[in-house]
């Protein structure tokens, strides 16, 4: 344990990455007060211009920018009333009745201090349950890994608003995209149409920014038009005593609640800051006040949101399944940079791991500075005209997309990737499945080939290992557990 704190401790005494977490910082904050942005595009964005840092830097930019995008969608949620990313929707409930008031100071105050609390409590969550699962996964062997995968590709049913059939099917969309390019166990081409770019498959990070970068450019295209509602604000503020009284238990519930749902494969903080909010309001006293101007609304979905981010980095680094979209790209980080995601990242790199959980908390304390003392000038970053902002991010796209390989194969890919993902959200589909999809299809293929070699093709040998049958049967409740429980009602009925 001391030489964790040590490691974490020693992110104080690096000059530079203080630098690069303070530049990030800015750069997060700027990316979620730009509406249309949020965490997983700017690390989108940002993931192929990490390719030439050494790893820890490279890790620590883009989960820099995870936890700061995540917060700076609260700065425009509560002033335009047009939340920066998912995650700040439930904070616009509250936060801009309360900016109509004239007390816009105090619903930024109190979103940034839930917004701190909740990060330094999952990332002390992280820093505690990450080694402690990882001895656990050191008893996990190809049927294990191959049973946790498809629990998480079931997860897959909720992890947005598109549905839970829209979502399953976006997941098999990835997992066939993931088939692409040689087998590793036979070297039979697949779905290479004579392409031989393609034999090693489709690289994650074009895909990546196709599918968030790309898309949304799309999207965004429809509203050059859009104008915003603003509203004026003297300075932030902190909240007072009588605040911090009334909102404590409920940015606690919130850490809790945050980091638990941040934990579970594919969810994520857009679902922790909605259930942060109604239960917020379940336990509250004045109930009445919500949708009115509730400090306890903004404090119970902020607290949640940023929880959810260290929560979603456990299984990301200890069993290599992404706990949101954003964990999905810097899983990509992680593995272009050789650090193999899984129980022997913490035996073997335990110094980088702890490096990377310290620039996460220094981050939080970091944008809580940006938060309190220049959320106003951030604000107006908002305003800029998407006609000038969305080429920006087109010429970015292509840009890091070509760099990476010095492909025109992957800028094709890209451009690709983003007219499927703008018709796929045009028709209610959600891209995150899509990609976690791609990620965990290479997992479910390997896994099951070493499980098929254990047992010499007798495949249901894997129901036979007693982890693996617990994983496939919470895998089958999750998918088919509510229409068993409404049919059960029915009958009742």
């Amino acid at each position: 344990m001391l030489e964790a704190l040590q490691a974490m401790g020693s992110v104080i005494l690096d000059p530079y990455l203080i630098l690069l977490i303070f530049i990030t910082t800015v750069l997060g904050v700027i990316i979620g007060v730009l509406p249309g942005l949020g965490a997983t595009t700017g690390a989108a964005l940002l993931l192929p211009f990490t390719l030439t840092m050494e790893p820890l830097h490279a890790i620590t930019v883009l989960a820099t920018v995870y936890v700061s995008a995540t917060f700076a969608g609260s700065i425009t949620a509560i002033l335009i009333n047009t939340p920066g990313t998912a995650a700040a929707a439930a904070t616009t409930f509250d936060g801009f009745p309360l900016a109509q008031r004239g007390e816009a100071g105090r619903a930024l105050g109190v979103a940034v201090v839930s917004s701190t609390m909740g990060g330094v409590f999952s990332v002390i969550v992280l820093c505690v349950a990450a080694p402690l699962l990882a001895r656990v996964a050191y008893q996990f062997r190809p049927p294990e890994y191959f049973a946790l995968t498809l629990f998480g590709l079931s997860m897959l049913a909720s992890i947005s608003a598109g549905g839970a059939v829209r979502n399953l099917i976006g997941g098999v969309v990835g997992v066939w995209l993931a088939t692409i390019g040689a087998d590793r166990a036979t070297g039979i081409e697949r779905f290479m149409f004579g392409n031989y770019e393609l034999y090693e498959g489709i690289g994650f990070v074009p895909v990546f920014i196709g599918l968030f970068a790309m898309s949304e450019l799309l999207v965004q295209s429809g509203r050059v038009n859009h104008i915003v509602n603003t509203i004026s604000m003297k300075a932030v503020m902190l909240p007072t005593k009588e605040d911090y009284k009334k909102i404590w238990k409920t940015v606690l519930r919130s850490c809790g609640i945050g980091t638990f749902i941040g934990i579970l494969p594919a969810e994520g903080a857009t679902v922790a800051s909605m259930i942060g909010y109604s239960e917020a309001r379940r336990w509250s006293k004045n109930k009445e006040e919500f949708g009115k101007g509730s400090i306890e609304g903004i404090a119970g979905a902020e607290a949640a949101n940023n929880a959810a981010t260290g929560g979603a980095m456990v299984p990301t680094m200890v069993l290599g399944i992404p706990g949101s979209g954003t964990t999905a790209v810097i899983l990509v980080g992680l593995m272009v940079h050789g650090l193999r995601p899984g129980p022997y990242l913490f035996t073997e790199q335990v110094d980088t791991v702890y490096q990377i959980f310290g620039a996460m908390l220094l981050a939080n304390f970091v944008f809580m500075a940006m938060g309190l003392y220049a959320a106003k000038i951030f604000a107006r970053i908002s305003l800029v005209p998407r006609p000038i902002l969305w080429p920006v991010v087109f010429a970015l796209s292509v840009i890091g997309a070509y760099a990476l390989n010095a492909s025109l194969l992957d800028v094709w890919i890209v451009l690709i990737f983003g007219v499927i993902g703008y018709f796929a959200r045009r028709h209610g589909f959600a891209v995150a499945p899509i990609a976690v999809g791609l990620i965990l299809g290479e997992m479910v293929e390997r896994n099951l080939q070493n499980s098929l070699k254990m047992f010499e093709g007798e495949w249901w040998l894997i129901l036979t290992q007693p982890l693996a049958a617990v994983f496939l049967l919470m895998a089958f409740l999750g998918l088919c557990g509510p229409a068993i429980l409404q049919w059960i009602m029915t009958r009742r009925g």
